[in-house]
């Protein structure tokens, strides 16, 4: 493999910006089979305080897995033997905490989308700039250390139930928790900051002025906060395209109601929360996904949340336009009751009114404001 040095990479430094660290120190494991381009990711990373290991092969790449503490993989794709692809396959099994940055040619760029949905977090299209590959490391380990704290979580929930229960707080830890994680999700994407208590607010209004019975209520909340769980498996290269999605990038992109929903299904008080996680972009003439679902075959969450999502996307700020007005999302509803929405959930937003969700968004978005 061979890098170019950037203008970036060349500049004095006098004049050299300074490049984004990742939050904490990092051990980057560096894997080509060309010595320049090893030595030249070296200096790059080294500029940035970040120590590193190198191997000219995957044999030695594993070996130094296995004696070296790594926080971060950079392999390159195209290597004589076991190639970089190979490499991430032997890898992710036994390293799943491990970040794993590919770095690829532009004409490998598909190649590169097939190593994110086999394992990798990102790909790195050459030539490398220094500020690029830090960014791209930063988001990967930041991914990973949420990924953990939902692993974590899983894994020691009943545990955590049973001391909650003794100490008769466990209803108020379980929401607690769910914020925790609904704030979490909501920081991979700085388009969506607030996102999911906002839609768990809206989600509750409309499910009790459908008078639902109180444990539905529950699992509408809790399927609104982890709606979108599953984004935290999705490749940073695709969350945060500025651009439109390829073909096979959206299809990445969907997965993450699927994803989600196996993050929870064996969380006992989130079973039935799940199916709204998976549910959540269905719609009722069919055209949603992953399913297809169609009309009341759809989770009754799932349709609340659907019109509660439409709100809080049209009234809040995008990078590509201003937030609209709820007079405007008033008309979007009104327009897709009975196709995109169910008409009873529908019904229930506009009989509202418009000034009593004005007025739910500006308490929403007061410090202090709780589900």
């Amino acid at each position: 493999m061979k890098i170019e040095l950037t203008k970036e990479t060349e500049l004095s430094d006098a004049t050299r910006t300074t490049p984004p660290t990742p939050s904490r120190i990092t051990r980057v494991l560096i894997v080509d089979d060309e010595i320049s381009t090893r030595k030249l990711l070296v200096a790059m990373l080294r500029e940035a305080g970040v120590r590193c290991k190198t191997a000219a092969c995957a044999d030695e790449g594993l070996n130094v897995l296995e004696t070296e503490s790594v926080d971060a993989v950079l392999s390159d794709l195209q290597m004589p033997g076991v190639s970089g692809m190979q490499f991430l396959a032997q890898v992710r099994p036994r390293y799943s905490h491990l970040a794993f940055l590919m770095i690829t040619g532009v004409d490998d760029i598909q190649v590169g989308v097939e190593a994110m949905k086999r394992g990798a977090d990102d790909y790195l299209v050459k030539p490398l700039q220094l500020e690029v590959v830090m960014a791209s490391l930063e988001r990967a380990l930041e991914k990973k250390r949420l990924q953990q704290e939902v692993e974590n979580y899983r894994r020691h929930l009943e545990e955590m139930v049973g001391e909650r229960t003794q100490q008769l707080r466990s209803e108020r830890s379980y929401e607690d928790t769910l914020e925790a994680l609904g704030a979490a999700i909501d920081l991979r994407d700085s388009e969506t900051a607030g996102h999911s208590r906002r839609v768990a607010m809206y989600s509750t209004k409309i499910a009790k002025e459908l008078d639902v019975a109180e444990h539905e209520l529950k699992t509408i909340i809790r399927g609104a906060w982890l709606h979108d769980i599953g984004k935290l498996a999705t490749p940073d290269a695709i969350l945060l395209k500025p651009g439109a999605l390829t073909q096979e990038e959206w299809r990445i992109m969907q997965r993450h109601a699927e994803i989600g929903y196996d993050l929870v299904k064996r969380i006992p008080f989130l079973a039935q929360a799940a199916e709204i996680i998976l549910s959540h972009h269905e719609r009722w003439d069919g055209s949603g996904y992953p399913r297809g679902l169609k009309a009341r075959d759809i989770p009754l969450g799932a349709r609340v949340f659907a019109v509660a999502d439409t709100v809080d996307a049209m009234t809040s700020d995008r990078p590509y336009r201003s937030a609209l007005s709820f007079e405007e999302t008033e008309e979007e509803i009104r327009r897709g009751s009975g196709s995109r929405y169910d008409s009873q959930v529908a019904n229930v937003f506009l009989s509202v009114g418009i000034e009593n969700w004005k007025a739910m968004r500006r308490s929403i978005d007061r410090p202090s404001a709780t589900p």
